[in-house]
């Protein structure tokens, strides 16, 4: 069963009702006793990376998260959280994939935020993107982008820069578009996550 980090920084009722549609049971992680209740964790996140960092640090689940072993899925601002720098409020993050995550803004021109449907790169062997077709789209809403890196790079998008659209690292996933708000394709990714 999947465990959702209710920290104060998520979307919950969309995801929520996402994983209803598709079957998919879950709960919420509100302390650390309720981390082992599940075998797949998922990091919801809106709004601002560096107060979604200090919300989830006063949970006192971030070294269970870390430790853990257990599939980890973060979501927009969730996936911002693996990385270990994030220059919206100059935060240092979870630190468990080595890159950064940037502002579009003086990087790109067009207007901020990347709003609305995208097409996405996947790699082939990542096992999020099993049975999802390559001209599949999905909702993205954010003015940060993580760094595109071809070892932690799943799935490779473009807004007048290429940035990760997806992350992969041993047990820990991420995507940076909504897969709640991208119809069958994004439920196909909870579903794949679910499966892992």
């Amino acid at each position: 069963m999947i465990g959702i980090v209710n920290y104060g920084a998520g979307n919950i009722f969309s995801l929520t009702a996402a994983l209803h549609r598709v079957g998919i049971a879950y709960g919420m992680i509100d302390k650390v006793a309720d981390f082992d209740l599940y075998d797949r964790i998922i990091i919801p996140g809106v709004g601002h990376a560096g107060a979604a960092m200090l919300k989830l640090q006063e949970t006192g689940l971030v070294q269970h998260i870390i430790a853990s072993g257990k599939p980890v899925l973060g979501i927009c601002v969730g996936m911002q959280l693996l990385t270990a720098f994030s220059e919206e409020g100059s935060a240092e993050l979870l630190n468990i994939v080595p890159l950064k995550t940037l502002h579009f803004e003086k990087r790109i021109g067009k207007k901020v935020p990347h709003m609305g449907w995208n097409s996405i790169v996947p790699k082939k062997d990542c096992p999020l993107f099993k049975g999802i077709s390559e001209n599949s789209y999905f909702y993205f809403v954010h003015s940060y982008f993580i760094e595109a890196d071809e070892q932690y790079t799943s799935a490779f998008c473009t807004y007048d820069v290429v940035f990760s659209a997806a992350l992969q690292k041993d047990n820990f996933y991420g995507v940076q578009f909504h897969p709640e708000k991208s119809g069958k394709p994004g439920e196909q990714i909870l579903l794949n996550f679910s499966q892992l």
